[in-house]
């Protein structure tokens, strides 16, 4: 899961956990920069990921959250002031860099290469984890966005995290290895269609 997020799918697991007696989750923490290798590995059986995920030998199973995004932005940066944001803002700004192990079609789902007018948005400085992007975004260095998930868990200063108003909502899926049949995988998935996506 991403930060929080485990918190959010807390309906998912109650009721897996009541279907599946005996069985369990344990929550492992992902991040942007690379979010495939500890499924490939099998550290992972399963992560739930912003889609598109279009990686060949993933598996993407029901939705699972969906949400809208915010902008983290320095407590003093302009916006912050403003209260919202627009996907347009990112072109005035740089967002950060998650570097090559993510792919970039995954990167610019939550994050665009271009503003709806066509503007390129700078990418830079780089970070690999959750933490070190708003340490990033405190010290006024980029603008990041995010999902709105990290407002309700992140939103004291040094950084605010206006609503981006005009983003489409993110949705995020369970995804695992195509080669895992495992049964206990498999029921939380059905659990989780049966259930369908959690706004968050």
């Amino acid at each position: 899961m991403f930060g929080h997020a485990g918190h959010e799918l807390r309906p998912l697991i109650e009721a897996f956990r009541s279907r599946h007696p005996g069985s369990d989750v344990q929550f492992g923490e992902i991040n942007g920069s690379d979010p495939f290798t500890a499924l490939r590995t099998g550290e992972h059986d399963a992560h739930v990921l912003w889609l598109p995920v279009a990686e060949p030998d993933l598996t993407v199973g029901p939705t699972a959250l969906a949400g809208g995004r915010v902008l983290a932005v320095a407590a003093d940066h302009p916006l912050a002031e403003r209260g919202t944001a627009s996907l347009e803002d990112l072109g005035d700004n740089h967002v950060v860099d998650f570097g090559p192990a993510a792919p970039e079609y995954w990167i610019a789902a939550m994050v665009p290469t271009r503003t709806p007018l066509g503007r390129r948005i700078p990418r830079g400085p780089a970070a690999r984890t959750f933490h070190e992007v708003l340490s990033l975004v405190a010290s006024g260095q980029c603008v990041h966005p995010l999902g709105e998930i990290a407002a309700r868990y992140n939103s004291p200063p040094p950084h605010r995290l206006p609503p981006v108003h005009d983003a489409p909502t993110i949705h995020y899926a369970l995804t695992w290895r195509s080669t895992d049949d495992s049964p206990t995988l498999h029921a939380l998935a059905q659990t989780a269609a049966d259930l369908g996506p959690i706004s968050m």
